[in-house]
């Protein structure tokens, strides 16, 4: 039963396979994936990446309709880099924890009392938190970034865990709000010694997002990018992998001779998996869900975001 199943799945997804591919020509579509969706997202993807490279490209392309196969915050990004473009989300419940945990009035309040603080946001938040930045990062250029800014003083939002990470690397004082991303915050010390007991030739490759104390474990702390390239060229074997476990596809495509074991079972991101191929394929039939930021808004966050990605 099971086999047969598997069977009807292959063929039912190949059949949206080629109907993906009939809509982008018709559409004249690219379909931008992040590193944390289901493997048949990726698979069909034009571009696979993490939020900086995603970013990158919705600011490059030719295409006239984007789909983005990421959460909420991505799709506003690249309508914001990209406000002549649709911009398509395949559901529109795909949000970000972290991102809702930063708000407007209190961001604004935190600016009151540090009035020579620059604002520094991590690319996951809102559109209308990236309004009241200075300057965006991603969790591979956040230290370059701190260290572009004018300013000895930093408001940091949303991740407290990349936050503290990037204090570490930097000797600009950071003011660090107390968000988190539920996903890599669930990674504690007890389950890394676990997998390490278990896989004791295995390193441990960690995202900063996690809690301090698991990050401080790390035989190789960076962004998702990062953590990719590091495992492909790395001469070991074997990896303990401290991130969402969609980055499983990318790392088995680059090095299929390699182990990879996830730190725990719960580093899926409940939020990235609710899109799928089926819905991505509806997306582009009804032209819907589209993402809209509101023009006041756009503008003020794209100056934010298109600092970041000068930032060298």
């Amino acid at each position: 039963m099971e086999a047969l199943a598997l069977e009807r799945k292959a063929e039912q997804n190949r059949v949206l396979r080629e109907r993906l591919m009939e809509l982008k020509k018709e559409r004249n579509a690219i379909i931008l994936a992040h590193y944390y969706q289901r493997d048949e997202i990726q698979e069909v993807a034009d571009f696979r990446g993490d939020s900086f490279l995603l970013a990158q490209k919705a600011a490059q392309t030719d295409a006239e309709v984007i789909v983005f196969c990421g959460v909420h915050f991505m799709g506003e990004s690249a309508k914001i880099l990209a406000p002549n473009k649709t911009v398509l989300i395949p559901d529109e419940r795909a949000g970000c924890p972290m991102a809702d945990m930063v708000n407007v009035d209190g961001l604004r309040k935190l600016k009151a009392q540090h009035p020579n603080a620059k604002v520094v946001t991590y690319i996951n938040s809102s559109a209308e938190i990236k309004a009241e930045t200075d300057i965006c990062c991603t969790s591979s250029n956040a230290v370059k970034v701190i260290q572009s800014v004018d300013s000895d003083e930093i408001i940091w939002v949303p991740d407290k865990n990349l936050g503290h990470y990037v204090q570490q690397h930097t000797d600009k004082k950071l003011i660090i709000w107390e968000g988190y991303c539920n996903t890599h915050d669930m990674l504690t010390v007890k389950d890394v010694v676990e997998m390490k007991a278990k896989y004791p030739n295995a390193e441990f490759v960690v995202h900063p997002e996690c809690r301090p104390e698991v990050v401080a474990m790390g035989d190789f702390v960076g962004s998702t990018t990062a953590i990719l390239e590091y495992c492909k060229n790395s001469p070991a074997q074997e990896f303990i992998v401290g991130t969402e476990d969609g980055t499983g596809y990318q790392l088995r495509l680059d090095s299929p001779n390699k182990s990879f074991h996830f730190a725990t079972k719960f580093l899926v991101c409940p939020n990235m998996k609710v899109n799928n191929l089926k819905k991505l394929v509806k997306a582009l039939e009804t032209m819907k869900p589209q993402i809209y930021v509101p023009p006041v808004v756009a503008e003020k966050a794209r100056t934010s975001l298109e600092r970041m990605l000068q930032v060298k």
